[in-house]
């Protein structure tokens, strides 16, 4: 009897289900906000395979042109309409260039202005919805109205129109999808701005005679700098999209240099003979755009503290 007392005892006091995965916690070494951030972002499955595929496609786009047989922009009508083969991986178009040289060239010019477009948005974005949310008063009303008169037209239509302004090329491109893409960035930091102004470390150094620009670079823009990455990550595979848009409709990147968006207007004008064409920019796109969304989609997850374990 008193050995069946001794066990039942026991047993009661055995950390099982949820008692044991706090015991673990417990015993798991401290860690800070970025380093627990880091360990759930690896432990997604999806946003590995995301940065993956991204690293993939990136290192092609850079690395890829310098195996090819020959510059992206050289013809050779003799060789025009050629089938994959080993001395052109992808095939040539109809001028004889070689389309693995085009694909990869292409994918430089996409990502690239996708990046730019997305860090300048944000720089923009971060500085006005800053000013708004932080002075307030007449700024904030002036910078608000001038958002909503800007959102009240579709976003590719202010583009279209700038681009017809500025011409084409890779930089008027990333100007154009600037100027019209940092008023979702600057609505949400001034929504973060107005609910971290009244905390007690931005009162205390308010307080204390800190300027206006040292509080919201020193003590706000560091706490809402995980909203402001997942947006710019979710913000890259729309400029992608927006630059492959205009070069399909014909106002984008111009012959003979080459984007993604570039390669699925030609493609299309001869996708029933040699629907490879059509196939590979377009399987590039996607694929792109579908691994920044699972980074996206991970950093969010990861970044928000509600879920830190």
């Amino acid at each position: 009897m008193g050995a069946n007392n001794h066990n039942l005892a026991g047993s009661r006091f055995e950390p099982v289900g949820i008692m044991a995965d706090a015991a673990e916690r417990i015993s798991r070494p401290s860690q800070t906000y970025l380093q627990d951030a880091w360990r759930r972002f690896r432990q997604n499955r999806a946003a590995v395979i995301g940065v993956m595929l991204l690293l993939l496609f990136v290192s092609l786009s850079f690395l890829g042109p310098l195996f090819a047989p020959a510059s992206y922009d050289m013809t050779d009508l003799l060789a025009a309409n050629q089938a994959p083969s080993a001395a052109h991986l992808f095939g040539t178009d109809e001028l004889g260039r070689d389309m693995w040289a085009r694909i990869w060239m292409g994918g430089r010019v996409s990502i690239l202005i996708g990046i730019l477009a997305a860090l300048l948005q944000a720089s923009i974005g971060i500085l006005l919805g800053s000013v708004a949310g932080f002075i307030g008063g007449m700024a904030d009303s002036l910078i608000m109205r001038v958002v909503e008169f800007l959102m009240a037209f579709p976003y590719l239509v202010w583009v279209t129109l700038l681009m017809m302004v500025t011409g084409s090329g890779m930089f008027p491109m990333i100007l154009a999808l600037t100027l019209t893409g940092w008023l979702s960035m600057a609505r949400l930091v001034r929504g973060q701005i107005l609910s971290l102004k009244n905390e007690d470390y931005v009162l205390a150094a308010d307080s204390l005679g800190a300027d206006t620009r040292r509080i919201i670079l020193k003590h706000m823009i560091p706490n809402m700098m995980g909203v402001i990455i997942v947006n710019m990550m979710f913000a890259i595979p729309g400029a992608i999209f927006s630059e492959a848009f205009l070069s399909f409709i014909g106002i984008g990147i111009k012959s003979p240099q080459t984007s993604w968006g570039l390669l699925v207007n030609t493609g299309t004008k001869n996708m029933y003979l040699y629907p490879l064409r059509l196939l590979l920019p377009c399987v590039c796109i996607s694929l792109t755009m579908l691994s920044l969304q699972l980074i996206g989609d991970g950093l969010r997850d990861a970044l928000d503290p509600k879920l830190r374990q």
